[in-house]
């Protein structure tokens, strides 16, 4: 099969830092389905793993290895223990980091981290959303327990990092779930992005995030995600209201003084989507109901797709340009690689 792959981790600007490659072809087992992949989409973390991220910079790998978590296309076999899908159905997922990527004609995945394609979607556009669902999701409704059907109604959470592909998705299910939604955004495009999706107010990351807050007449907000770095846990740790909590995606070798945190009782959590896979959880198929929970409002009209930029085919040369744009930090949305 048709793949592409790293042989060396390198620098996106390297010819070498992916390659067309021909694969064996997997065979479902257990709880896999094997999926025909149609679309693909690019995140930081395909970025940061591309660039030798917990590995040597340089360093080789034989076979080569194939990357990519974000993806969209049709069940080609499935494995003896399977019991939700069959040959023929349209899917959806991210995936799991331990296991080869999903950028490649085939993919065994697990079924319990799979769902059904949205109907109303192209595999293009469905593929821009697994990844960045999961961990808006994840973060607000399982680390957060914001209750995503409007009971906690009127709170109110800031954004941080609001203009990327995890923001562009958690503004959306902030609104669902009837928050007050304050987005950081730092250019024109991403402010006007971030208010398309629903962003109550915008503030600028790049000035005093705390001053524009309380220029919105709030001395606090209930609940604050971090989509970005941690540049700003200070701010996030003052504005964060007694008892609230903060949630964060990236790691850090910031300093993170936790004196203001503890004076109010307040929280934080730390948001990684590929936990449950990684470490088998006995809640995996959670991530299998909540995409399927999203495809339905995505039906319905309530959630949009957050793609961007569409570039074809799959192979090693748009790759390197997906990188490209996703490392430049000034992407919004997502950019998807589609068909082989």
């Amino acid at each position: 099969m048709k793949a592409v792959a790293l042989a060396q981790y390198l620098p996106i600007d390297a010819p070498e830092s992916f390659l067309d490659v021909e694969l064996p072809k997997p065979g479902p087992t257990g709880n896999d389905i094997l999926v025909a992949v149609k679309a693909v989409a690019v995140n930081p973390v395909d970025t940061k793993v591309r660039a030798g991220w917990g590995k040597e910079p340089g360093a080789v790998e034989n076979p080569p290895r194939v990357l990519g978590w974000d993806a969209s296309g049709v069940v080609e076999a499935v494995g003896p223990d399977v019991t939700l899908f069959k040959p023929g159905d349209e899917v959806w997922y991210a995936g799991d980091i331990t296991r080869a990527g999903c950028n490649s004609e085939f993919q065994a995945v697990d079924e319990r981290i799979v769902g059904r394609k949205p109907n109303s979607l192209s595999h293009a556009e469905a593929a821009a959303l697994p990844l960045t669902t999961i961990t808006a999701y994840e973060a607000f409704f399982d680390r957060l327990g914001i209750d995503r059907d409007g009971v906690d109604a009127g709170q109110s959470i800031l954004i941080i990092g609001a203009g990327g592909g995890v923001g562009s998705i958690g503004i959306q299910l902030a609104k669902h779930a009837g928050l007050t939604v304050i987005a950081t955004a730092s250019r024109p495009e991403t402010e006007a992005w971030v208010r398309e999706l629903g962003a109550d107010h915008v503030v600028n990351h790049r000035e005093d995030i705390l001053a524009q807050v309380r220029a919105l007449g709030m001395q606090h907000v209930d609940h604050v995600a971090i989509f970005n770095d941690m540049r700003h846990w200070a701010t996030a740790a003052e504005l964060i209201r007694p008892q609230g909590g903060i949630v964060a995606i990236d790691d850090t070798n910031l300093p993170m003084p936790m004196e203001t945190m503890k004076s109010k009782a307040a929280s934080l959590h730390w948001e990684f989507m590929f936990a449950r896979a990684m470490h088998q959880t006995p809640d995996m198929i959670e991530q299998h109901k909540l995409l399927t929970w999203i495809a339905g409002q995505i039906d319905s009209g309530n959630i949009r797709t957050t793609v961007s930029k569409v570039l074809s085919p799959i192979n090693a040369d748009n790759m390197r340009e997906a990188h490209r744009l996703v490392e430049t930090g000034r992407a919004k949305g997502k950019v998807v690689v589609e068909g082989y």
